[in-house]
């Protein structure tokens, strides 16, 4: 899920990332802001689920993807659409 909180007076967004895979250990978000070398980790709650806050500019689009027990790739169904890539998938794609 992608939750977006725009403010009036500030030029980013805040977006919540929160997502639930079974059997995950770890979850890292990659791909904001065209960067897919430094992950985001996010934070498992007690419900088994994982968050995560980010702010970004307004205005924006960003590809991303969340990485799971390092290894394993997931889109995210609430996304607001996907975008091919150059591995024969797609990405998640946010717009802000």
């Amino acid at each position: 899920m992608v939750q977006k909180t725009y403010y009036k007076t500030k030029d980013y967004c805040k977006v919540k990332f929160s997502f639930a895979v079974e059997n995950a250990e770890t979850v890292e978000i990659l791909g904001l802001n065209s960067d897919w070398q430094n992950s985001v980790i996010m934070s498992r709650k007690k419900d088994g689920s994982f968050t995560a806050d980010v702010n970004l500019p307004k205005d924006s689009q960003h590809e991303f993807k969340y990485r799971v027990n390092e290894t394993l790739w997931h889109n995210d169904p609430d996304a607001d659409s996907q975008a091919p890539n150059s591995f024969g998938g797609t990405n998640s794609v946010i717009s802000l």
